[in-house]
């Protein structure tokens, strides 16, 4: 079981699905940070005050951040997928074997079609 920090834009039916996969995860609407145009660098900064990976659809600005600050409880960028039930259990093989996501970056795509 992993703890996540989904981001403002990451669809919520994804994050239900990982809960039932058994992950904690925490939304930024949850988090009482919806709709306050919070920098991604401050989202990173909650999740590791939080000991949560991030989960995010914000590929470019998130590698960025991994790349300057490694140091954080983990990064996992998604492409966008329609079908929820294929990402969220992409996103579970992906992160469900890694022993720790402390300081990784995960990228999880959208299956070749």
């Amino acid at each position: 079981m992993a703890l996540l920090y989904a981001d403002e834009q990451f669809p919520l039916p994804v994050v239900e699905l990982l809960r039932a996969f058994g992950h904690n995860v925490l939304t930024v609407q949850e988090a009482g940070k919806a709709n306050l145009g919070i920098p991604d660098p401050e989202v990173l900064e909650f999740a590791v005050s939080s000991d949560r990976a991030v989960l995010t659809l914000n590929r470019f600005d998130f590698i960025g951040l991994h790349n300057r600050k490694p140091d954080h409880a983990g990064i996992i960028v998604c492409t966008k997928n329609r079908n929820v039930e294929i990402l969220a259990a992409r996103i579970n093989d992906a992160i469900v074997g890694e022993e720790t996501l402390k300081g990784k970056l995960i990228r999880v795509n959208r299956p070749p079609q």
